[in-house]
């Protein structure tokens, strides 16, 4: 079997259910989303030695679960509800997650530059790609049926790589880089950056 098929050549390509323009506002959803699995798989190389075996074995899954998240996204039809994959399940199993690896950092008291370690940088592009996958399926919804379950799940997942950047920077005996110019504008407990 080949791997092109010429199928596409006219700025179409295949969904689940049909055909639609290639930029189509669900291809650029479940885009965005694979564009985020290839940056989570480029983490996970990243992450080298027995000091990161979890996070490595937790954003694996996480890949598989983001699959799920295009899949569903795939769906063209308007009876595709019943097809989906992603539940809350898959939100509420990331909550433990970030609290665990929040709890591994410094208190936060400044806003958080991407940086510090190799490690984290890679994890900081996670998030800033998967808010950017966030709007796409916002953008989606707003027109078409969309799995809701994803759009909670991105909105977690981007709250998972802030908290794992942190996490790693600590293991690592790196300081996060912070936002000097500004004052100290968080409290004890508070969510951080990216909590939304």
């Amino acid at each position: 079997m080949k791997l092109y098929t010429r199928t596409g050549d006219e700025g179409k390509t295949s969904a689940i259910g049909g055909r639609i323009g290639k930029d189509d506002k669900r291809v650029e959803a479940y885009g965005s989303v694979d564009e985020l699995n290839a940056f989570v798989g480029q983490a996970v190389c990243t992450l080298t030695g027995l000091s990161f075996d979890d996070l490595r074995d937790e954003l694996i899954r996480i890949q598989h679960e983001l699959f799920d998240c295009g899949g569903d996204l795939a769906y063209l039809a308007e009876s595709a509800a019943a097809a989906w994959k992603v539940t809350d399940a898959y939100v509420e199993r990331l909550e433990p997650l970030i609290d665990r690896y929040d709890g591994e950092a410094p208190e936060i008291r400044r806003f958080i530059l991407p940086g510090g370690s190799i490690e984290a940088a890679a994890l900081h592009v996670c998030r800033t790609v998967c808010r950017r996958a966030e709007r796409r399926v916002v953008a989606l919804a707003a027109e078409q049926e969309a799995n809701p379950a994803v759009l909670r799940y991105l909105n977690r997942l981007s709250d998972f790589f802030f908290a794992a950047a942190r996490a790693a920077n600590a293991r690592l005996g790196k300081s996060d880089v912070e936002y000097i110019r500004g004052a100290e504008v968080f409290n004890r407990g508070s969510a951080g950056k990216d909590g939304e």
